[in-house]
């Protein structure tokens, strides 16, 4: 059977990584990987990450299953995080929460619930988006269409060509919307862009499909949810994919969570005992580990401001080394205006160089950045900054 199986293509993620990792030059650079690295160049597990795993060591005396729902004080806990404690969609009866293996987790038992409700569903997905954003959900068997996000020209979100195509979206269609901190190019609508994008699905009927792995990378745990708090006042249904991988350090524990808005409390419990039945299908129970950390975190008081106050010392470094960066490089020989840089939010924005220089950067200078010149502002730090500020230059000579 398996010498019919042909080789798969290396994922070009994970082939810069193994570039990056076989190449012995002492300088070398890694601006492709996409988790938080602090200005060691380490990424490490949270303070509170640590005194909740010592709480739970100490008082956890079961290893059996969790439900197919997973930890019900997790769900609580996301649904006031990712909504607000005082949303009034929360009293509503019409929300309803399931704990997933990470956000790919999330998303696969969205794509799936879709075609459970509608086997000949399409999705829209912006241009550029996340990588895996088009396996993940067309390989459940979603249909893949398009719309304009980002224009590499002028380095802005083309909302123009964005509005328009939703414009013609048919009613039943889902949009998929990134929350915050747009993975890959750190360019985020605006609250005002927000709005349009509402007032769209509701005059033309389809049904946003948020992900938001970035919550408080961006401008803060409330500000990085409007988009998700203001869709959930208006509209009569929503999905919502989320992940604590980022925000939490949890990247290896796949701590994330679905949700699903329905347009009545009746309707909700039909929605949340599918999502049950896929979730059972692909991998039964969620993993527990990182989810009773992360309830116990939003739990107690002490932990939640000790994690708070971390968090905000991640998203003010990766504020400060956008600045630096930009400031650094905006005064170059090639008169490139690397502003949209600063302006951007999160772990990533596009570079914006050629191909040719590219390949310089990773050949001559052994600075590693996926084709799309996607890089991790993470992964600058006190420690490499001058040797990629000079690298940049040259290339741009």
């Amino acid at each position: 059977m398996f010498e019919y199986l042909s080789a798969t293509k290396t994922d070009p993620i994970l082939g810069l990584m193994a570039a990056y990792r076989a190449d012995t030059r002492e300088h070398k650079i890694d601006l492709g990987v996409g988790v938080y690295m602090d200005d060691r160049g380490f990424t490490p597990v949270m303070k509170a990450i640590k005194d909740a795993e010592n709480r739970l060591v100490k008082f956890e005396n079961t290893k059996s299953y969790q439900g197919i729902a997973g930890d019900p004080e997790f769900n609580q806990h996301m649904l006031a995080l990712l909504f607000g404690e005082d949303h009034t969609v929360l009293r509503s009866g019409r929300i309803k929460t399931l704990q997933a293996p990470g956000g790919s987790g999330a998303l696969r038992v969205g794509a799936e619930l879709i075609l459970r409700a509608k086997k000949d569903s399409r999705i829209w997905v912006g241009t550029p988006t996340w990588p895996n954003h088009i396996p993940l959900l067309g390989g459940a068997g979603l249909r893949i269409a398009e719309y304009p996000y980002y224009d590499i020209a002028t380095r802005k979100i083309n909302i123009d060509g964005m509005l328009q195509t939703l414009r013609s979206v048919p009613d039943g269609d889902i949009v998929l919307l990134h929350g915050c901190c747009h993975n890959p190019t750190g360019a985020d609508l605006t609250h005002d862009e927000w709005d349009e994008i509402t007032k769209i699905a509701l005059e033309r009927g389809f049904i946003p499909y948020i992900d938001t792995a970035y919550q408080g990378l961006g401008v803060g745990l409330d500000a990085d949810a409007y988009g998700i708090r203001s869709m959930a006042r208006s509209l009569p249904e929503l999905i919502v994919a989320s992940s604590c991988s980022k925000n939490f350090g949890l990247y290896r524990e796949r701590t994330g969570s679905i949700t699903f808005l329905s347009e009545t409390s009746a309707k909700a419990e039909i929605v949340v005992g599918q999502a049950m039945a896929v979730a059972r299908q692909l991998y039964s129970m969620p993993p527990a580990h990182g989810a009773l950390l992360v309830a116990m975190i939003l739990g107690d008081t002490g932990l939640r401001r000790s994690w708070e106050q971390e968090l905000r010392e991640v998203r003010e470094r990766i504020i400060s080394m956008r600045c630096l960066l930009t400031d650094r490089i905006c005064e170059n020989d090639a008169g490139v205006d690397f502003n949209h840089i600063r302006d951007q939010r999160g772990m990533f924005s596009f570079l914006g160089i050629n191909a040719s220089q590219l390949k310089t950067l990773r050949d001559q200078f052994g600075i590693y950045i996926v084709s799309s010149t996607r890089i991790n502002m993470a992964g600058i730090n006190s420690g490499n900054i001058d040797y990629l500020v000079s690298s940049l230059r040259s290339v741009l000579k």
